[in-house]
């Protein structure tokens, strides 16, 4: 069946809003991601004082796969050859290890004694903190890559989005979730959604 001109003109317009969507995610998971493993390096800094190594990324006691994106993220940081720093291997971490390094698995041994206090403005018991962090940061992780590999995101709710992205960065700091509502553009592209897929959002 042959599509008609207003059926393409529907299409193309629904693209290029995506196209604009992905951009505005891109920009907030960006700006959570720099405030979340800015917080939770402080914390394993903190953490690593004091110890035989000074430097967390080496003596954390992570997984295979925690230790496997150290080393690729260091790798990394030594392309063209430059002088590694410990803010250049951090720098080079992905949101997912940082997801990750609020996993369960690392409840007993990193979240109670330290990286809670990177998010210190709740009122929840430690095990309902680490859940709910470590769910907003898996959803926005999710929301990110959909958005760098193109994929259609026109059907999620990019408000619920945007609002979790929000509370996970006034449980940081406030200033951090006040600097994110003045600069994020999500809730203006949400406005400009054709018509016709303004309802009927999912996750």
């Amino acid at each position: 069946m042959i599509a008609s001109d207003g059926e393409l003109e529907e299409a193309f317009a629904l693209y290029e809003w995506n196209i604009e969507a992905a951009a505005a995610a891109l920009s907030l998971t960006a700006m959570v991601e720099v405030v979340v493993r800015n917080a939770l390096d402080s914390q394993m800094k903190s953490w690593a004082a004091g110890r035989p190594s000074a430097d967390w990324l080496a003596s954390a006691p992570l997984d295979g796969r925690g230790r496997a994106d150290i080393v690729k993220a260091r790798q990394r940081a030594a392309r063209g050859g430059r002088q590694v720093t410990h803010g250049h291997v951090v720098a080079e971490l992905n949101l997912g290890f940082w997801r990750y390094l609020v996993s369960r698995r690392y409840y007993a041994s990193l979240w109670v004694p330290n990286l809670r206090h990177a998010f210190p403005r709740t009122d929840a018991p430690a095990n309902q903190h680490r859940h709910r962090v470590e769910s907003d940061l898996e959803q926005l992780l999710y929301l990110r890559n959909r958005a760098a590999h193109h994929e259609p995101i026109h059907r999620r709710d990019l408000m619920a989005d945007l609002e979790r992205a929000i509370a996970l960065l006034a449980c940081i700091d406030p200033e951090a979730a006040r600097w994110c509502r003045q600069r994020e553009t999500v809730s203006a592209v949400v406005l400009r959604r054709p018509a016709r897929h303004r309802d009927g959002e999912d996750q």
